[in-house]
């Protein structure tokens, strides 16, 4: 079974939803066989590389109340600690373009499950640890922790190495009509959208391994 992952690492929710998607296979076990693969998407693809203040952000974009943003970190991070993640204070938003070019690039080394480690890593630096994922050192040190090696790895972020790549990957995935994330698409025609608890994981896949 493939597994197409459409995320962002801004995307608190795509933690909260690769972690549920692990719980459910861990359920699942050897019954169905399955590749992730990791696809880009940027909530904020025109966000200055310094970022800005994530409630501020989050409040003119979104047009919530200072409570209901409130309500609305309570509600992640229960979801969070509920599958295994545990969230930082979060208190600024950065831009991930970077990111999603080192993502590409893991992709393609000769390592078994690299890019999914690789994007663990980066979501616990932004979301955990508060840490700037557009800056070279950062995603250098994150990419090293993934076990990718770490010349190879300066090289990607301090280039344009794969950003035409990305950006076709981001344009094939909005076409497709994915508009929110994280999207889950099970053998390129099943959608499975949002961080769902892993019982929705569990029966949907195993729904769709029958029905194949």
């Amino acid at each position: 079974m493939r597994i197409d992952i459409v995320s962002d690492v801004a995307c608190p929710w795509c933690a909260v939803g690769l972690n549920s998607l692990e719980r459910a296979l861990e359920k699942i076990g050897d019954d169905i066989p399955v590749q992730l693969h990791f696809q880009p998407f940027e909530l904020n693809p025109t966000m200055d590389f310094a970022g800005v203040d994530s409630a501020e952000y989050l409040l003119k974009k979104y047009g919530m109340s200072k409570e209901q943003l409130a309500q609305n970190r309570l509600n992640l991070h229960q979801r969070g600690a509920e599958v295994g993640f545990q969230f930082g204070t979060g208190n600024r938003v950065w831009n991930t373009f970077h990111a999603h070019r080192l993502m590409h690039w893991a992709g393609l080394q000769n390592i078994p499950d690299v890019q999914r480690k690789l994007k663990h890593a980066l979501l616990q630096a932004y979301h955990g640890e508060g840490l700037n994922t557009a800056d070279p050192e950062t995603l250098v040190t994150v990419a090293v922790k993934a076990g990718l090696n770490e010349a190879q790895a300066r090289e990607v972020v301090n280039s344009d190495l794969y950003s035409d790549e990305v950006r076709e990957a981001e344009k094939y995935w909005q076409q497709a009509g994915i508009s929110s994330v994280p999207a889950f698409i099970i053998n390129q025609k099943h959608l499975i959208s949002g961080g769902q608890p892993p019982n929705v994981f569990v029966e949907a896949l195993r729904k769709i391994a029958e029905e194949e």
